[in-house]
């Protein structure tokens, strides 16, 4: 208790540790919202408009037809304003003058022209090749079912039946399939929130850092004292680890009171599981601090340098200097992003955040929990092969 105590008042009187962890991650956070506070009000999906040739191929397309009025009827799902034309080359002097994005003309072959290339153009495109790949499943079904009737004498109602349920369970499985269950509220700049979290959690490691440092006999003369006195090692070095772990709650709590009241950062309803993952991931910054005091052997300077360096690779590995970064990773480089600790955290929050199910939460949860508890085993059996001739 008495070192616990202690290792308290000397963690907050430590200017340098104060900033790290409760100063940097709010000034970062501020610089976050002043950069993307209006980014996704700028990007912002609205209503494309498109054109149509009204030829006589569009009007036999039944299917075209039905889908494109269900896509720009008058509802929150609408995507597109439809301005018809008589002909192609009305169609391609609305497309010069930058009135629609693209056109649709059908003759032998269903057409998409545009002018230029965007997500705009993309979705036009994407929606029109949904349209004929589904038309060509259900036709399969039904001539398959017309074949079967012809083979194997079907009567005409028993076909009827079999084709109304078989395309029923097919557009019930493409239901199912494109079934939205994300956040009708997503954002896509809330990944640099969780890298902050991410990256405050981390450094958190320098307070464990400093507070095993001054265990230690090589690196303090309190250190020397401890080495001598008559009290357990093992009970000294958790008493300041859970001082260290205590300052770091603190700091976070911090974090999240100023993202969420002042910055109105939505983290999302699961708060009980929010603040487990940021337990999970203050100890994994803890158990990196321990491990890099007790592992290498060089002044405190140069270790706090060494974890700084650590920690804002792996923030930049999970997508905070670029959030793009993430999904690159991912591709590219799987197991980074299943040993970098920042891009767990982060993975965590972004699986709580978008996914009804909780699966990848957990496994986050759990591999935040291994990692922790493996860099604690080997620098537990660093700290017991320490042993000094003179210091």
């Amino acid at each position: 208790m008495h070192n616990f105590k202690y290792t308290l008042k000397t963690l907050f009187k430590s200017k340098i540790l104060i900033f790290w962890t409760f100063l940097f991650p709010l000034v970062l956070g501020t610089f976050f919202h002043l950069a993307f506070s209006d980014i996704e009000e700028n990007e912002t999906y609205k209503t494309a408009d498109i054109a149509i040739v009204n030829n006589q191929s569009y009007q036999e397309n039944e299917v075209l037809k039905e889908a494109f009025n269900h896509l720009s009827e008058e509802n929150d799902d609408k995507l597109f304003n439809i301005i018809y034309a008589k002909n192609e080359k009305e169609a391609a002097k609305l497309l010069e003058n930058d009135e629609v994005i693209g056109y649709l003309y059908i003759t032998e072959k269903i057409n998409i022209i545009v002018k230029e290339s965007g997500i705009y153009q993309t979705i036009f495109k994407f929606a029109t090749d949904e349209i004929v790949s589904m038309t060509k499943v259900y036709e399969d079904i039904v001539n398959k079912k017309i074949n079967d009737y012809l083979n194997n004498n079907i009567e005409f109602e028993s076909l009827y039946q079999k084709i109304y349920e078989e395309v029923t369970r097919l557009r019930n499985d493409n239901q199912n399939f494109t079934n939205d269950i994300s956040r009708s509220n997503l954002s896509y700049t809330m990944i640099e929130y969780y890298t902050l979290i991410a990256m405050t959690c981390l450094y958190g490691g320098i307070i464990g850092m400093s507070a095993i440092n001054k265990v230690l006999p090589n690196m303090s003369c309190t250190g020397k004292r401890m080495a001598v006195a008559p009290e357990k090692k093992i009970s000294l070095i958790f008493s300041s680890a859970l001082a260290s772990f205590i300052v770091e709650l603190i700091g976070l709590s911090i974090l999240f009171i100023y993202t969420t009241l002042v910055l109105h950062v939505d983290y999302g309803n699961n708060l009980p599981l929010i603040i487990l993952l940021s337990l999970a991931g203050t100890f994994v910054g803890l158990s990196l601090g321990i491990f890099v005091a007790s592992i290498i052997k060089t002044n405190e300077n140069n270790k706090t340098g060494i974890l700084i360096a650590l920690t804002m690779l792996g923030c930049y590995l999970s997508g905070m200097m670029g959030i793009t970064m993430k999904y690159v990773v991912d591709v590219n480089a799987p197991i980074l992003a299943k040993i970098n600790p920042a891009a767990i955290i982060t993975d965590g929050f972004y699986a709580l955040y978008y996914y009804d199910s909780l699966d990848r939460y957990f496994i986050n949860l759990i591999n935040l929990i291994i990692i922790a508890l493996i860099l604690l085993l080997i620098s537990s059996i660093s700290l017991r092969r320490q042993k000094y001739d003179n210091i």
